[in-house]
């Protein structure tokens, strides 16, 4: 028999019966079909009592006048050790989404990068992309998947935020802001919100500070000062470190779209945060 060959590479017989079949908007279907190991939490060895990992902290996220403002600390933590001073937590996952995520790091990266070739992914295949509540419930889905990990105690609890895109007639919306339980139940949270071990003390610190319509920089700034909080209190949350330069990760989605802040322009507002602290330790 004549096998014909892909591209002078692969042999079409060689190739798996997934690969070569109509797919569906969902590449995470695609992915447990075809390369199930593939998926968060389901790497070799993954069966059994989780051993310690690095887990990701605190996360926190506020709507503002222009959209939503994400940002998250840098410190990871192995039980009472840190593992890592300069981990990135937040992350753009499209045009006009952001995610942050708290709980297992390792687990928790790959699905943010499943989560963003899920979108990539469906606008390919469909043509259009999806809207704000369909990637809150694509999220969802991919984080039920995940259930069997996490009751093994490598759990993700992300945060999701973002905006509808606007159109030439058409405005873009409102920021809006997503909260997930280890289940994948999907909560919408208004005014602001926070994840992870040091979210009880960013919440107060937001309660009492935050600002309905504020201006995007006001809206950083106290983005800023809630993690300051929280690592005050929550010794696995960290905090600016001046000597290593290490800060917040902020990103800030509006109509414009979503974007990372300049380091420099983080660490500028940080050093203000604690030059203020030192006069007023309370805040």
């Amino acid at each position: 028999m004549t096998t014909v060959s892909n591209a002078g590479h692969w042999p079409i017989s060689a190739i798996p019966a997934a690969y070569l079949r109509p797919g569906t908007g969902s590449f995470t279907e695609f992915l447990a079909t075809a390369e199930p190991h593939l998926l968060p939490g389901r790497a070799p060895g993954g069966e059994g009592a989780a051993v310690a990992l690095p887990h990701a902290t605190t996360i926190v996220a506020l709507n503002c006048a222009d959209g939503v403002v994400m940002a998250g600390d840098r410190r990871a933590t192995m039980g009472n050790i840190i593992a890592q001073r300069d981990i990135e937590k937040v992350f753009i996952a499209d045009s006009h989404s952001a995610i942050g995520i708290a709980g297992t790091a390792g687990v928790a990266v790959e699905m943010v990068r499943l989560f963003r070739l899920e979108l990539e992914h469906y606008e390919k295949i469909e043509g259009v992309r999806l809207s704000l509540d369909g990637k809150a419930n694509r999220l969802a889905t991919m984080i039920r998947g995940n259930l069997g990990a996490a009751m093994q105690g490598l759990a993700v609890i992300p945060l999701f935020a973002g905006l509808e895109e606007g159109t030439a007639s058409e405005p873009a919306g409102p920021g809006r802001i997503f909260s997930y339980d280890i289940a994948g139940g999907r909560y919408e949270e208004h005014d602001y919100f926070a994840v992870g071990s040091g979210s009880l003390f960013a919440r107060s610190a937001l309660k009492k500070r935050y600002e309905v319509g504020a201006e995007l920089g006001t809206a950083v700034k106290l983005s800023v000062e809630a993690l300051y909080d929280a690592a005050d209190d929550d010794s696995a949350t960290g905090g600016p470190d001046v000597t290593r330069r290490i800060f917040p990760v902020v990103i800030a989605v509006t109509a414009t779209g979503a974007v990372r802040l300049p380091a420099d322009e983080i660490a500028a507002i940080s050093e203000a945060v604690l030059a203020g602290r030192i006069l007023h330790p309370g805040g």
